[in-house]
């Protein structure tokens, strides 16, 4: 009943999110939205970030829920640092039994994928 309502009040957060959200691309400097476009792309890319599979990112189609709906990403990660260190796969981020790869450790994204998609994530 618990994980039922908790689905139920992120799938309402996350649509809601996604409509406050949608114009912070647009507010960015050329650069920054460039980068937060390529972030976006290689979040949901099935052969890079493949963020999809896992979690629910507003926006995105077909969302898994093994992991955490990814909003407020900048109240959560208030240091983009930790954010970016998370996604690379430092060990003192690690979560025991996480099935999110580290990514920047096993070489599936580059140091600048991970900075695009923390980019793309801190619009979320």
């Amino acid at each position: 009943m618990l994980k039922t309502k908790m689905k139920q009040l992120l799938t309402a957060l996350t649509i809601s999110t996604a409509m406050v959200s949608a114009p912070l691309a647009t507010q960015a400097a050329d650069k920054g939205a460039s980068n937060v476009e390529a972030g976006k792309e290689l979040a949901f890319s099935r052969s890079k970030g493949n963020c999809l599979a896992c979690h629910m990112v507003p926006g995105g189609n077909l969302p898994g829920n093994i992991g955490p709906a990814l909003i407020a990403m900048k109240l959560r990660y208030p240091d983009k640092q930790k954010l970016y260190d998370k996604i690379w796969g430092k060990p003192e981020t690690q979560i025991p039994d996480s099935m999110m790869p580290p990514f920047g450790q096993n070489g599936i994204l580059s140091d600048d994928e991970i900075a695009k998609i923390v980019d793309f994530m801190y619009t979320l």
